[in-house]
């Protein structure tokens, strides 16, 4: 195939606004709440004004109308992962079937079924809330484009086919695959009709904020919390510090993810990665169906390094992933959310996925940082006693799991024996990454050795074999 032409790659680029697309609603988006200025009391504090933070404050709120709740932000609800994801809110909470299988085979069955009670939960708030979020349940397709990757995905089909858990999943020719979504790439597909929603990830935060308030939480932006303590000698309760109040709280919950955790028991579980994404220009009727994808369904392929990519409401394509950068230190900083030579190579391999699509541009083009814990699932911990509970490292899935979190988070700081609290996966917390340099490094040869499976049909060198022996290997 033809590679794409770098004038042609320059032209789709050229007007593309370095913003998230979701966030670029200035009809939609409401106005910041004030922030946090004087000392506060609340029963329970929600630090983390994301996906996490507010699902926490909601369900608290329905678990006990009465339970006095403030939520506080350090700039703009849902202005980091949560407003700049590519709005795949799935049911897995183990980032994949067979991430969860090998890491606690024992409860796979107890973390499907929780995961696909999570996801209806998610769908019937949506709509008791009245929340306009773009919510479709059309599923995830995974397609191959290398013929080891088409005889993976058949031998996934037979393995849930064998252990039972293959309800809406549909293996796909290249054949079949080709007349779902035309690209000359897919050589076959694994279709999860039931285990995907599509949704505008800014407008889902907006609307759990309005749900929020509505409820009876307390919401201050723009409100970083400096420390979190408990009260001191002779006092019960926790103390957060801002740069202009204090909040005195009961107890607290913590979603702030790839930022810094306030808790000792979170430091060097999580790493800062950088994820990067396009968004095109709507669609005419005649490109629309030269592609096909009339069922809407979210994609993905299938290497190491991945891409994502889905149809927005709006007729566009969501095109993302591949390139997943960490810089040395983990340092957030708005420079790394631009990164001209990502985009350059994400246009290209657009082109050359629908070749049809010729001379279409890009109207957005950003990056986000993704908490990603060493064995690419959402953790917890409690400190202070049980008064503090946080949850962190999503690593990429935390549209959905986010909800599921929340609910984990409450039930630790209620002392509820749970279903969920009773897992393996809340009761063990990940290896924690090294220090500095050797994180780097370590992280470096690990993208390398990825890099070097995809284009060696799969096989893994011994440094991958030797993390996954220490429980840290990665497979998409």
């Amino acid at each position: 195939m033809t590679a794409p032409d770098p004038a042609a790659v320059a032209r789709a680029l050229a007007e593309a606004r370095p913003a998230p697309f979701w966030l670029d609603d200035p009809a939609r988006r409401p106005r910041p709440r004030p922030p946090l200025t004087g000392d506060e009391e609340c029963e329970l504090l929600v630090v983390g004004g994301g996906y996490t933070g507010l699902w926490t404050a909601l369900a608290a709120k329905e678990r006990d109308p009465a339970r006095d709740v403030l939520l506080l932000e350090g700039r703009e609800l849902g202005w980091a992962a949560s407003g700049r994801n590519g709005g795949f809110c799935s049911s897995s909470l183990t980032h994949g079937f067979a991430n969860g299988l090998a890491r606690w085979p024992g409860e796979i069955d107890t973390l499907e079924e929780l995961g696909a009670r999570n996801l209806d939960a998610i769908e019937e708030a949506v709509e008791r809330y009245g929340i306009d979020c773009d919510f479709e349940r059309t599923g995830e397709m995974f397609c191959a484009t290398e013929p080891y990757q088409a005889a993976a995905l058949r031998a996934d089909a037979e393995e849930a086919r064998r252990l039972g858990v293959d309800e809406g999943l549909t293996f796909l020719d290249r054949d079949a695959v080709r007349a779902e979504v035309d690209s000359p790439l897919f050589l076959a597909g694994l279709w999860d009709r039931w285990g995907v929603a599509l949704l505008n990830p800014a407008r889902l935060v907006w609307g759990l904020a309005r749900a929020c308030v509505q409820a009876g939480v307390r919401i201050h932006e723009h409100s970083p919390v400096r420390s979190l303590t408990p009260a001191g000698p002779g006092r019960a309760g926790l103390t957060a510090r801002t740069p202009h109040g204090t909040v005195r709280a009961a107890r607290a919950a913590l979603g702030t993810n790839a930022f810094p955790p306030l808790t000792r028991g979170a430091r060097r579980r999580t790493v800062p990665a950088w994820d990067y994404v396009l968004v095109t220009e709507p669609l005419t009727e005649e490109q629309l169906a030269s592609v096909g994808w009339r069922n809407r369904q979210g994609l993905g392929d299938c290497g190491n390094r991945f891409h994502y990519f889905r149809r927005t409401a709006d007729q566009r394509i969501l095109w993302g992933g591949y390139d997943t950068v960490y810089h040395y230190g983990g340092r957030l900083t708005p420079a790394h959310d631009q990164r001209d030579a990502t985009f350059r190579r994400l246009a290209r391999h657009f082109q050359r996925c629908f070749p049809q699509l010729a001379g279409v541009r890009f109207t957005h083009r950003w990056g986000g940082a993704v908490d990603t814990s060493s064995r690419f699932t959402v953790f917890f911990g409690t400190e202070f006693d049980g008064r503090l509970a946080h949850a962190s490292g999503y690593t990429g899935l935390g549209v959905g799991a986010s909800r599921f979190g929340a609910e984990v988070l409450l039930d630790l700081l209620d002392g509820r024996d749970t279903a969920r609290t009773r897992l393996e996966l809340v009761r063990s917390p990940p290896r924690r990454f090294p220090p500095e340099p050797l994180r780097w490094a370590g992280i470096r040869l690990t993208q390398w050795s990825l890099a070097r499976a995809d284009a060696h049909a799969g096989r893994r060198n011994p440094w991958l074999r030797a993390l996954d022996r220490a429980g840290m290997g990665f497979t998409s």
